[in-house]
């Protein structure tokens, strides 16, 4: 079966006949899935995102007239995957955050306002860990690495990551507590 000329296609959206949608994605399908998929790597993600394209293209034309219809819809495809993309990042950020922060909250009291006093001893103690408890602590409570990711950075089980982390924690709060601060 052929396709019809992008021009027709385009005279059935400026015609307001759903049959422009349908006649798009036949010819234009995969081609905006191949766009989706590259950014979104999640085939059900991907297919949302081109489900999308289709509304927008269908709010966009008119009265838009776009030369290049298959330019137009990869753009479009392009833009929504993108912002879905960040979406589903900050979202697995803000998770990693949570989490990395509910560990240190055993030991770290939580407030409004910085304390330099906590913040010079914080200062202290870390410089005073060897390089790899420093490098794990930073990674997991500035950085807001998973510990999936560390065990990877250095060669080791996530058991093991965790174990040291909440030692370094436990070794944190004793450190605090010599030094006079009660968290």
């Amino acid at each position: 079966m052929r396709h019809p000329d992008d021009s027709d296609i385009i005279e059935l959206y400026f015609a307001r006949d759903e049959q422009a949608i349908k006649v798009t994605e036949a010819k234009y399908g995969q081609t905006c899935m191949h766009t989706a998929m590259r950014i979104l790597g999640n085939h059900a993600d991907a297919e949302e995102c081109v489900n999308d394209t289709w509304l927008r293209t269908w709010q966009s034309i008119p009265p838009h007239r776009p030369k290049k219809l298959v330019a137009f819809l990869c753009r479009i495809t392009r833009n929504l995957a993108i912002s879905r993309w960040r979406v589903m990042h900050q979202e697995m950020r803000d998770r990693r955050m949570t989490v990395a922060l509910q560990e240190l909250s055993e030991v770290l009291p939580a407030e409004d306002e910085p304390d330099p006093m906590l913040s010079e001893l914080l200062n202290r103690y870390i410089q005073a860990l060897g390089e790899l408890d420093r490098r794990l602590f930073l990674g997991r409570y500035f950085h807001l690495y998973p510990v999936s990711a560390l065990a990877k950075a250095y060669g080791m089980t996530q058991n093991a990551v965790s174990l040291r982390l909440m030692r370094i924690r436990e070794k944190l709060r004793d450190y605090l507590i010599k030094e006079g601060y009660d968290p």
